[in-house]
């Protein structure tokens, strides 16, 4: 169960775009094709099938016709008695007698009369259902500009999402919500990117207390376009009840398309870290690694390499225990590309480390 779970979260975090875009698209088309191309036609429907006042309006206007050309054919014809259920046509022209008068109540009787017995049964042959009303044989321009209202709101909003996107790898900042981290704020501490040299892709990232739906996720290409995998952070453990959630462990976690599986740290609070049932219940998701401000969080797969580094941390004050759950917490996500010896040497030394900052 573990590894479905493991490959439908790659596989959304991999196509999550593709799967937007094609979504969105799919309803545009869908709505297009419905509404302006090829909507719904009504056609030969029968009284039957009109709303109450407006069967009533069209049976007066048969029961003039049929006291004008007294064509007891033509009036079964336009009634489409044979397509009404046993017994409503009777009940609805004894309504419509009940609101009548006068010369108007003269024909409806003659016109009822004749279609209980002015012509036997057997001798009327089936009819085709008449051509009219029919509803529905184009499209209204109130309809046609909900369409356009509608392709402009969705393209709008694919737009606003690429855009958001490209600001994020522009500008290296986690703008998905509204804790994001300026780059101008971290960009004194960086000192020196090591042997690595600078790193394909950069992304902050922070958390404030209150923000119950955190989990940003950074897509993670070359140059050229081509998808590698994607990084992010997310919620690993809460500790306590009631809200906001109180947030004590966090997990750290990178996908490598290359490789078949996502490497994944758990970042814990002081308090998670030296609980042994808590360190025990977070275990499979990852390595247990102490939150410690400036200190680097290593993973490596096959092709990428991810420093994840703790900027800044506050814990929060309750009736818990002390140090046990984040008011903040800023993290810097650096992304290198592995040679196919780094790649190796990384795969022989078990893959993912830890240690002190050299950023």
């Amino acid at each position: 169960m573990d590894v479905i779970l493991q490959f439908i979260r790659q596989f959304i975090r991999q196509y999550r775009v593709p799967l937007i875009v094609g979504g969105v698209l799919g309803l545009i088309l869908g709505l297009i094709f419905g509404w302006v191309i090829w909507p719904v036609q009504w056609s030969n429907v029968t009284p039957s099938h009109l709303r109450s006042d407006f069967q009533t309006d069209y049976i007066l206007w048969v029961t003039k016709g049929y006291a004008e050309n007294g064509d007891l054919e033509w009036a079964r014809s336009k009634l489409g008695v044979e397509f009404w259920e046993e017994g409503a046509l009777a009940a609805k022209l004894a309504e419509v007698e009940a609101g009548l008068s006068g010369e108007q109540v003269v024909r409806l009787r003659a016109l009822a009369h004749a279609l209980e017995g002015g012509v036997p049964a057997g001798e009327v042959s089936p009819q085709e259902p008449p051509a009219e009303p029919e509803a529905g044989g184009g499209s209204s321009p109130l309809m046609i500009c909900g369409v356009a209202l509608l392709v402009v709101a969705c393209v709008g909003g694919v737009i606003f999402l690429f855009t958001q996107m490209r600001a994020q790898r522009a500008g290296g900042v986690a703008v998905e919500r509204k804790g994001g981290v300026p780059r101008e704020r971290v960009a004194a501490e960086v000192v020196s990117w090591g042997p690595e040299g600078p790193p394909l892709a950069q992304f902050f990232t922070a958390y404030e207390l209150g923000d119950d739906h955190y989990d940003p996720s950074f897509s993670v290409e070359l140059d050229n376009g081509e998808f590698m995998g994607e990084c992010g952070v997310g919620v690993s453990e809460t500790i306590g009840v009631g809200t906001p959630n109180k947030v004590t462990a966090f997990e750290v976690w990178l996908f490598d398309k290359s490789d078949i599986r996502t490497v994944t740290k758990v970042l814990m609070s002081d308090y998670a870290f030296h609980d042994e049932a808590l360190r025990t219940k977070l275990a499979p998701k990852g390595e247990p690694m102490l939150v410690e401000t400036g200190k680097d969080v290593v993973l490596n797969t096959k092709t990428l390499r991810l420093r994840a580094r703790v900027v800044e941390s506050e814990y929060g004050m309750d009736n818990l225990p002390s140090n046990s759950f984040f008011k903040n917490l800023t993290i810097e996500l650096a992304i290198w590309v592995l040679s196919e010896e780094e790649g190796a040497q990384s795969s022989a030394d078990g893959g993912d480390f830890a240690g002190p900052s050299t950023l």
